[in-house]
């Protein structure tokens, strides 16, 4: 798992409308690709910010029966006590900070980036954002947990968004998540949003929740 290259497919970028002044970078679920966050967050682009869709490599998932498909990183099991890879976990969060840092040098402050994702890639954003020294507008975290126990803590807004009828996020990870976030943000800090009847996907709902929470951490400068 380690050496996960991203420079293998170029991300799905939506432009800003004039000049970007903010970023948001979002990362996909398992066996998914950024092309459709890429579209959802065309629906509610604002002009002044870049929305970054990354893909995962493709590689084999144990929980998959080693079936290759686009990962962040190996997923060995489904409940809080699994194994967890953390080589993969930790170098992916190197390869997101560098693509971080490759906005800040494009002259977008990292206090202008949201980083956020979906499932798995909820979980990669919120340990990558909670183990950077540089901080961050906030994350958005979707149907998803905190991998490994080794965050710093972070002055940082968070929009953790959960399904109630999830089959695969089991509602024990919400809750150890949850948990967690209170003890390593202030409280204020962070936003839970729970969506009844939905399962393991995203919702209009959901996308304009995040685009609320879009324009109050990302207002344009000008």
């Amino acid at each position: 798992m380690c050496g996960n290259n991203m420079s293998v497919q170029l991300p799905a970028i939506v432009p800003a409308a004039r000049k970007a002044t903010a970023a948001v970078i979002f990362l996909h679920g398992l066996g998914d690709t950024g092309h459709g966050w890429a579209e959802d967050f065309a629906g509610i682009r604002n002009s002044h910010i870049k929305y970054i869709c990354p893909h995962a490599p493709v590689m084999p998932v144990t929980l998959n029966m080693n079936m290759a498909m686009p990962s962040w990183f190996d997923i060995i099991g489904l409940s809080p006590d699994s194994q967890e890879d953390e080589p993969g976990i930790k170098q992916d969060a190197e390869n997101i900070k560098a693509l971080i840092d490759q906005e800040v040098k494009n002259g977008i402050s990292s206090k202008r980036i949201i980083l956020g994702g979906f499932s798995q890639g909820g979980a990669l954003s919120l340990y990558t954002a909670l183990t950077m020294q540089q901080k961050l507008a906030g994350v958005t975290a979707l149907s998803c947990w905190l991998p490994l126990c080794d965050p710093f803590l972070q002055d940082i807004s968070i929009l953790h968004c959960c399904r109630d009828c999830d089959p695969l996020v089991p509602l024990m990870f919400r809750s150890l998540t949850v948990e967690k976030l209170k003890t390593l943000v202030n409280p204020t800090n962070v936003t839970f949003k729970t969506y009844e009847g939905m399962m393991h996907s995203s919702c209009q709902q959901e996308m304009m929740d995040i685009k609320q929470f879009i324009d109050k951490v990302l207002p344009p400068t000008d």
